[in-house]
Protein backbone atom coordinates (compact mmCIF):
# COMPACT_ATOMS: atom_id res chain seq x y z
CA UNK A 1 0.00 0.00 0.00
CA UNK A 2 2.94 2.39 0.75
CA UNK A 3 4.60 2.13 -2.36
CA UNK A 4 1.47 2.74 -4.47
CA UNK A 5 1.12 5.82 -2.61
CA UNK A 6 4.21 6.54 -3.60
CA UNK A 7 4.21 6.09 -6.73
CA UNK A 8 0.65 7.74 -7.13
CA UNK A 9 2.17 10.63 -5.39
CA UNK A 10 5.25 11.08 -7.90
CA UNK A 11 3.34 10.79 -10.64
CA UNK A 12 1.10 13.50 -9.71
CA UNK A 13 4.22 15.21 -8.73
CA UNK A 14 5.51 15.20 -11.91
CA UNK A 15 2.33 16.57 -13.92
CA UNK A 16 2.15 19.86 -11.37
CA UNK A 17 5.64 20.50 -11.71
CA UNK A 18 5.65 20.27 -15.36
CA UNK A 19 5.99 23.90 -17.16
CA UNK A 20 4.71 23.40 -20.30
CA UNK A 21 1.12 25.06 -21.23
CA UNK A 22 -2.41 24.60 -22.01
CA UNK A 23 -3.80 21.66 -18.95
CA UNK A 24 -6.79 20.57 -18.19
CA UNK A 25 -8.09 18.72 -14.88
CA UNK A 26 -11.40 17.32 -14.35
CA UNK A 27 -13.27 13.77 -14.57
CA UNK A 28 -13.03 10.48 -16.64
CA UNK A 29 -16.12 8.28 -16.35
CA UNK A 30 -16.11 4.94 -17.32
CA UNK A 31 -15.83 1.29 -15.41
CA UNK A 32 -15.44 4.00 -12.78
CA UNK A 33 -14.70 7.26 -12.16
CA UNK A 34 -11.35 9.05 -12.44
CA UNK A 35 -9.75 12.25 -11.72
CA UNK A 36 -8.00 13.49 -14.60
CA UNK A 37 -5.51 15.68 -15.48
CA UNK A 38 -3.52 16.47 -18.79
CA UNK A 39 -0.78 18.37 -19.41
CA UNK A 40 0.33 19.20 -22.85
CA UNK A 41 4.23 18.97 -23.31
CA UNK A 42 4.56 21.61 -26.48
CA UNK A 43 3.54 20.84 -30.18
CA UNK A 44 1.85 17.63 -30.11
CA UNK A 45 2.18 15.75 -27.35
CA UNK A 46 0.72 15.68 -24.00
CA UNK A 47 0.38 13.45 -20.78
CA UNK A 48 -2.60 12.16 -19.21
CA UNK A 49 -2.32 11.08 -15.39
CA UNK A 50 -6.05 9.33 -14.19
CA UNK A 51 -6.53 8.41 -10.22
CA UNK A 52 -9.81 6.72 -10.06
CA UNK A 53 -11.96 4.10 -8.28
CA UNK A 54 -13.18 1.05 -10.19
CA UNK A 55 -16.49 0.02 -9.12
CA UNK A 56 -17.30 -3.85 -8.90
CA UNK A 57 -16.82 -6.36 -6.52
CA UNK A 58 -14.20 -6.15 -5.30
CA UNK A 59 -13.99 -2.42 -5.95
CA UNK A 60 -10.42 -0.30 -5.96
CA UNK A 61 -7.73 2.18 -6.44
CA UNK A 62 -6.61 2.33 -10.37
CA UNK A 63 -3.58 4.62 -11.88
CA UNK A 64 -3.33 5.62 -14.79
CA UNK A 65 -0.50 7.50 -17.13
CA UNK A 66 -0.13 8.00 -20.95
CA UNK A 67 1.81 9.62 -23.09
CA UNK A 68 -0.22 10.79 -26.43
CA UNK A 69 0.14 11.92 -29.84
CA UNK A 70 -2.14 14.59 -31.40
CA UNK A 71 -2.42 12.47 -34.84
CA UNK A 72 -5.21 14.66 -36.89
CA UNK A 73 -5.43 18.14 -35.52
CA UNK A 74 -8.77 19.89 -36.73
CA UNK A 75 -8.94 23.08 -34.94
CA UNK A 76 -11.20 22.31 -31.26
CA UNK A 77 -10.98 18.60 -32.15
CA UNK A 78 -8.32 16.66 -31.96
CA UNK A 79 -7.51 12.16 -32.94
CA UNK A 80 -4.85 11.11 -30.15
CA UNK A 81 -3.38 7.67 -29.55
CA UNK A 82 -0.15 6.90 -27.54
CA UNK A 83 1.37 4.20 -25.11
CA UNK A 84 -0.36 3.95 -21.37
CA UNK A 85 0.56 2.34 -18.06
CA UNK A 86 -1.70 1.20 -15.45
CA UNK A 87 -1.67 -0.25 -11.94
CA UNK A 88 -4.41 -1.20 -9.71
CA UNK A 89 -5.06 -2.18 -6.48
CA UNK A 90 -8.36 -4.16 -5.21
CA UNK A 91 -9.54 -5.18 -2.00
CA UNK A 92 -12.19 -7.28 -0.21
CA UNK A 93 -11.60 -10.94 0.73
CA UNK A 94 -8.52 -11.26 -1.39
CA UNK A 95 -7.24 -7.73 -2.13
CA UNK A 96 -4.10 -7.59 -4.72
CA UNK A 97 -1.96 -5.07 -6.90
CA UNK A 98 -2.08 -5.22 -10.72
CA UNK A 99 -0.12 -3.81 -13.50
CA UNK A 100 -0.75 -3.15 -17.31
CA UNK A 101 0.89 -1.67 -20.10
CA UNK A 102 -1.25 -1.04 -23.24
CA UNK A 103 -2.50 2.49 -25.57
CA UNK A 104 -5.11 4.69 -25.66
CA UNK A 105 -6.92 6.10 -28.72
CA UNK A 106 -9.17 8.73 -28.73
CA UNK A 107 -11.20 12.04 -29.84
CA UNK A 108 -10.88 15.09 -27.80
CA UNK A 109 -13.09 18.52 -28.10
CA UNK A 110 -12.16 21.89 -26.70
CA UNK A 111 -14.52 24.04 -26.53
CA UNK A 112 -13.87 28.54 -27.08
CA UNK A 113 -14.61 28.70 -23.53
CA UNK A 114 -12.48 26.51 -20.94
CA UNK A 115 -14.32 23.40 -21.47
CA UNK A 116 -13.11 19.56 -23.40
CA UNK A 117 -14.45 16.87 -23.48
CA UNK A 118 -13.50 13.68 -24.72
CA UNK A 119 -13.86 10.08 -25.81
CA UNK A 120 -11.50 7.25 -25.64
CA UNK A 121 -10.94 3.44 -25.39
CA UNK A 122 -7.77 1.73 -23.57
CA UNK A 123 -6.98 -1.86 -24.46
CA UNK A 124 -4.66 -3.24 -21.87
CA UNK A 125 -2.61 -5.93 -21.73
CA UNK A 126 -2.05 -7.34 -18.15
CA UNK A 127 1.48 -8.22 -17.02
CA UNK A 128 0.81 -8.98 -13.28
CA UNK A 129 -0.47 -10.91 -11.17
CA UNK A 130 -1.54 -12.89 -14.38
CA UNK A 131 -1.28 -12.30 -18.46
CA UNK A 132 -3.92 -11.30 -20.41
CA UNK A 133 -5.78 -8.82 -22.02
CA UNK A 134 -8.85 -6.52 -22.12
CA UNK A 135 -10.30 -4.30 -24.95
CA UNK A 136 -13.06 -3.01 -22.87
CA UNK A 137 -12.01 0.03 -20.80
CA UNK A 138 -14.27 2.83 -22.77
CA UNK A 139 -14.10 6.25 -21.21
CA UNK A 140 -16.14 9.75 -21.06
CA UNK A 141 -14.11 12.83 -19.96
CA UNK A 142 -14.89 16.01 -18.90
CA UNK A 143 -12.24 18.63 -17.93
CA UNK A 144 -11.44 22.35 -17.41
CA UNK A 145 -9.05 23.18 -19.92
CA UNK A 146 -6.71 26.27 -18.34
Amino acid sequence: MKKALLIVAAILGLAVVASAQPRALGIRAGYGAELSYQHTLGGQNFIEADLGWALGNPGGLDLGLSYDFIIAPLGPLNFYAGPSAQAWMWFGESSGFGVGVGAQLGLEYTFSFPLQLSLDWRPLFTILPATGFGWSSFGLGIRYAF
